[in-house]
């Protein structure tokens, strides 16, 4: 996949860049496995915003992309197109299994149509491949990661990301995630093989507002331009400091650098090193 840049013929263009999508193989999705989703745009049942910054965006329809493929163990599928998803930022791919059904799983980096994969406890160890984490070497990259058993894939699903087995250990492995943080995952949860497609997307240069809005994202507006009355960082005279110790959100809750997670979340056992590099007791 390659970035392209566009001719600066206006002050928006200057500086943009996408990209090429070379990879996709069709524009067109397979019908059965779209779906439409209700914008919501940042609302609650009573229609309040409840979610600022939401709204609009191009319409689109929802890809049943298959995260479990519990029903699918010990079957070959073939690689039958690479598609774009609007909802998601790495590619899919539509894949066609021996018995004839047809689903969308998350394409690796080098994934390309006429690729054989299978998902099995002990599977070939080739990119795209799912299987049991107990069953993969240390070193290699994987994605899709299944966190607990039968939940199916929940993690390292965004474009260009990777995992890295650090070792086996008992009846865990030691995984080191995108983020830096080292986290056991049971060895009876199973994981994809390689890098998740489109790599280059955090390259993306936006270049307009615009662009922004067919996303469904609406403008943000700094607390500081505001006056006292719509947020704590508002009003002062010209361009001034917040005048507080620390910034707030405008329900007047602690930001930015403050910890968010629970310390009694019972999850937190699993972590061995938090992506700050502090080590868990």
């Amino acid at each position: 996949m390659a970035i392209k840049k566009f001719k600066p013929t206006t002050a928006g263009r200057r500086g943009m860049t996408g990209v090429t999508f070379e990879e996709v193989t069709t524009s067109k999705p397979h019908k059965s496995l779209t779906i439409s989703l209700k914008n919501h745009a940042g609302r609650n049942s009573s229609g309040r915003i409840s979610v600022r910054h939401q709204g609009g965006g191009h319409a689109k329809k929802y890809r049943l992309v298959d995260f479990f493929f519990t029903d699918k163990k010990g079957i070959n599928a073939k690689v039958e197109t690479i598609e774009y998803d609007p909802y998601r930022s790495a590619f899919i791919a539509l894949v066609c299994y021996a018995d004839g059904e047809r689903r969308y799983v998350l394409a690796h980096k080098e994934m390309k149509v006429g690729d054989i994969i299978i998902t099995d406890e002990k599977a070939p160890l080739v990119a795209g491949n799912r299987m049991k984490i107990e069953n993969i070497p240390t070193g290699m990259q994987i994605y899709n990661v299944e966190m607990i058993i039968g939940q199916g894939a929940s993690s390292v699903r965004s474009a260009g990301s990777f995992a890295t087995i650090i070792s086996q250990e008992g009846k865990y492995t030691q995984v080191k995630l995108p983020s830096g943080e080292v986290r056991f995952v049971h060895k009876g949860c199973y994981v994809t093989l390689g890098q998740v497609s489109n790599p280059d997307y955090n390259q993306i240069v936006i270049g307009k507002a615009g662009r922004s809005r067919w996303m469904g994202k609406r403008p943000t507006v700094r607390g500081k331009a505001m006056n006292p009355v719509d947020h704590p960082h508002g009003g002062g005279e010209g361009r001034s400091s917040i005048g507080m110790k620390y910034p707030k959100t405008p329900w007047g809750a602690p930001a930015l650098g403050v910890k968010t997670r629970s310390r009694k979340k019972t999850t937190g056992r699993w972590i061995v090193k938090t992506r700050k590099g502090k080590l868990m007791v």
